[in-house]
């Protein structure tokens, strides 16, 4: 039978969709979609947001993640050297003019389309880490399902029109790719990158996302621009623990896009606030047969949630966990639950898992607690 303790709290997490009817409204945007996220994955607005459009090179934003996943895994190194082909130097477009059989430092190519939205660098990425393009581009397909994103085709790696074929996604799905995509903090050395330069100094690059001037705390991440697709940007920003996507897609002018983001922005900020549950909060949990007497339970999910600052005074807690277990007990099992409610409705269940594992005991194990019980032996 469980054990069920109540701890009244001053802010506690959320990860269900927003009731807007709770929250300000949102002013009037320019774009025709948009999407406001935590970078836990949690929606806290959108308009239109699951209408297919072009993202230009918003689409970098999922190549930079198979970049960033691929370094992770230790496919490739900073280090490593990326080769131009004769096909990825003839993108056009926003580019660092690749020379075919140039050779870049992958730390130089990532900071190459993060910062100067390089169309070149993106191909020789691509073709570098999965042999060609289309198998690129098979990846990220597959990578933004995987995600959930279910309004997505990519066509290339760098979002340029192809020959009578188009990249489509929507707000949603770029910010679920964005998420994804500050998982990995490293990113945010590139992205954040106002001026810099690649081929030992000879080449200047100067960010495309502009709003790294005007909107504190901003900290990237993509901007896109064609005629077709109109003026888009996916743009992260943190303040006081709190980290926030603002997606913007077919705003009509470039002053139109960063109003709309800031709008976004400020409204999140506003509006919400990170909160992490108290790891203290949850007492061991007995073991019965095991090698350990206790486990210690925690979130399975250790990020920050994120809840209205509205809501701040209105939550409650309850922790339900065994009044015991018995071995084993492995190491991330889930073994009980944290249920946050709001004038008693829930609002968020998190499963609470074992911090480790605990073995059984074996017969030898039990006799030699016997011999010690009996003659005080080890």
């Amino acid at each position: 039978m469980a054990v069920k303790k109540t701890i009244c709290a001053a802010l506690l997490a959320i990860l269900l969709p927003v009731q807007a009817a709770a929250l300000p409204a949102m002013g009037e945007l320019h774009a025709k979609s948009a999407a406001l996220y935590a970078a836990n994955g949690q929606e806290l607005f959108s308009v239109n947001g699951d209408e297919a459009l072009q993202p230009a090179s918003v689409t970098k934003v999922m190549t930079l993640l198979l970049a960033m996943e691929a370094l992770e895994r230790g496919e490739v190194t900073l280090d490593t050297m990326v080769t131009g082909s004769e096909y990825a130097c003839s993108m056009g477009g926003t580019q660092v003019w690749l020379e075919p059989g140039e050779q870049l430092s992958f730390d130089e190519m990532l900071k190459a389309v993060a910062v100067g939205s390089a169309n070149d660098c993106a191909v020789a990425i691509a073709e570098h880490l999965a042999g060609s393009e289309v198998a690129f581009v098979e990846r990220m397909n597959a990578r933004a399902a995987e995600l959930g994103c279910t309004g997505t085709l990519f066509i290339n790696a760098n979002g340029l029109d192809g020959m009578g074929e188009k990249t489509m996604t929507t707000a949603r799905d770029i910010a679920r790719i964005s998420c994804e995509l500050l998982r990995h903090p490293k990113i945010l050395d590139y992205t954040g990158i106002w001026m810099d330069s690649i081929r030992g100094g000879k080449f200047s690059l100067a960010n495309t996302n502009k709003m790294l001037k005007s909107y504190p705390g901003l900290t990237g991440l993509k901007t896109g621009y064609t005629s077709e697709a109109g003026y888009c940007i996916s743009a992260s920003a943190e303040r006081d623990g709190l980290s926030l996507i603002a997606v913007v897609m077919a705003a009509p002018t470039k002053e139109n896009r960063m109003a709309d983001a800031t709008a976004l922005l400020n409204y999140g900020f506003a509006n919400f606030t990170a909160y992490t549950p108290p790891q203290d909060a949850l007492a061991p949990v007995p073991v019965e047969l095991g090698r350990a007497d206790s486990v210690q339970p925690v979130l399975q999910d250790e990020s920050s949630f994120v809840i209205e600052k509205t809501q701040a005074g209105e939550l409650e807690t309850q922790i339900e966990l065994p009044e015991s277990l018995t071995a084993p007990v492995e190491a991330g099992q889930e073994i009980g639950s944290l249920t946050v409610t709001s004038g008693g409705q829930t609002v968020l269940r998190v499963p609470l898992a074992a911090a480790e594992t605990v073995e059984a005991v074996t017969p030898p194990d039990l006799f030699r607690t016997l011999l010690g019980s009996l003659f005080g032996a080890v």
